[in-house]
C-alpha cells in the first residue's frame, strides 16, 4: 500500500553521485554517529515514507525497535513520485555500498530491483515486502491479506443495516484483488444477501489510485449514494478521502488498512466513524529480518505472515466491534485451522 508525499523542492543530482546521495524529491534520514562494528539498517520506502501513518510507518516501527534492542545505525530512503526502475535499483545500492545490512525494500514495486541489486551483492542480506524475489539471500515478507480482508467483511456483514456495502481499491492488482476478494467473501458467507460494491481507482501500471484521496472521497460518495452503510479502502492514502467521505454521512462506517487509522493523527476528527482497520504487521516482519541478521542465521526465502499468526489482525480501537467479536474470533478460528479457506481472487 501507498500515500503520495509532496515533492517540496526540485534538485539535482549528477551521475557521480548518484551511489551516495538521495535522488531528487526522496528524503533521507540517518541515525548519527557511526560506530565500526555496530549493526547497520537501511530502510527504503515505498513513496510516502515514514509519517504515511499506513504501511512505510508499519516497517517503520519494525525498524525503530531493532534500532533501540540491537543499538543499530539506521538510513532511510524514501522513494518519489513517478520515479524509474533505475531510481529504486540506485537507492538499493546507495545502502548495500555503505554498508548497511540488512537492506529492507518496502513495497511489490521493488521487486526487479531488489532482484537485481541482490544478485549484484550476494553478501548483503536484503528484505522484500509485498513480493517475492528470486535472489537468494532475500528475505520475501508477504502476509495474507486476504485472511484479515475476509474478518473485515464479516464484520461490515454485520454492521450493515440493510447489506449494502463498498469496497475501494487503488490501484486492480493482484495484491489488492486479495484484499477485494476476502472481503467480498466474509460479507457473503455472513450474509448471503448482501451486495458489494467493488471499485478500483487506477488501473495497470497507473499507481495514482494510491495516492489521491480526491478520487477515493468521489468513489465513497458513489457507493454512499447507491445505498452502501459500510466501506472498506484498501487504496493507501486515497484511504483518506474515502473515509472522510463515510463520516459525513450518518449512520455509515468506514474500514481502514495497513495501520490503525482511528490511531492517524490527520483522521482524529474521523476515530468515531472508523469501524475497524485490517492490519498488516509489517514491523514484524521487518524486526525478524533484522534480528536474524544480528543472530548470525539469515532469514531468506519467503515467510509468509497469517491470520494465525498475528500477521495480519483487525484493530479494536474505539470498542466499536465489540458486539459482534465473539462472531469474529469464530471466524477467526475456522480461518486458521482450515474449516474456512479464503480466496484470493473475485
Amino acid at each position: 500500500m501507498r500515500r503520495v508525499s509532496k515533492i517540496t523542492a526540485a534538485c539535482t543530482v549528477t551521475a557521480a553521485l548518484a551511489l551516495t546521495a538521495s535522488a531528487c524529491g526522496e528524503s533521507s534520514t540517518e541515525s548519527s554517529g557511526s560506530d565500526k562494528g555496530k549493526m547497520k539498517i537501511g530502510m527504503a520506502y515505498d513513496v510516502g515514507g515514514r509519517g504515511d501513518n499506513s504501511f512505510n510507518d508499519s516497517a517503520a516501527r519494525g525498524l525503530d525497535k531493532a534500532k533501540s534492542e540491537f543499538g543499530a545505525e539506521t538510513k532511510e530512503l524514501t522513494a518519489k513520485t513517478g520515479e524509474t526502475p533505475a531510481d529504486r535499483e540506485q537507492r538499493l545500492e546507495s545502502l548495500a555500498e555503505g554498508g548497511y545490512n540488512p537492506v529492507v525494500a518496502v513495497g511489490f514495486a521493488y521487486k526487479d530491483a531488489v532482484d537485481k541489486i541482490a544478485a549484484k551483492y550476494p553478501k548483503v542480506n536484503f528484505g522484500l515486502v509485498d513480493s517475492v524475489a528470486s535472489a537468494k539471500n532475500v528475505d520475501s515478507i508477504v502476509f495474507t491479506e486476504e485472511q484479515g480482508s475476509y474478518l473485515a467483511g464479516v464484520a461490515a456483514a454485520l454492521k450493515s443495516k440493510d447489506g449494502q456495502v463498498g469496497f475501494i481499491g487503488g490501484v486492480d492488482l493482484p495484491l489488492i484483488k486479495k484484499f477485494a476478494a476476502g472481503f467480498q467473501q466474509g460479507v457473503k458467507d455472513t450474509n448471503p444477501k448482501a451486495k458489494v460494491q467493488i471499485q478500483y481507482l487506477s488501473t495497470g501500471s497507473d499507481l495514482s489510485g494510491f495516492g489521491s484521496p480526491d478520487k477515493g472521497s468521489y468513489a465513497a460518495k458513489g457507493m454512499l449514494d447507491k445505498g452502501a452503510d459500510v466501506i472498506f479502502a484498501a487504496a493507501g492514502g486515497s484511504g483518506a478521502g474515502s473515509i472522510e467521505a463515510v463520516a459525513g454521512k450518518k449512520g455509515a462506517w468506514s474500514i481502514g488498512v495497513d495501520s490503525d487509522q482511528a490511531l492517524d493523527p490527520s483522521l482524529a476528527k474521523y476515530k468515531d466513524t472508523i469501524m475497524t482497520s485490517v492490519v498488516k504487521n509489517v514491523d514484524g516482519g521487518v524486526y525478524d529480518l533484522v534480528k536474524s541478521v544480528k543472530d548470525g542465521k539469515p532469514l531468506a526465502g519467503t515467510q509468509t505472515y497469517t491470520l494465525a499468526k498475528d500477521g495480519v489482525s483487525l484493530t479494536t480501537t474505539g470498542d466499536h466491534l465489540k458486539d459482534i467479536q465473539a462472531k469474529l474470533d469464530e471466524a477467526k478460528k475456522k480461518i486458521a485451522d482450515g474449516t474456512i479457506k479464503v480466496k484470493t481472487t473475485t
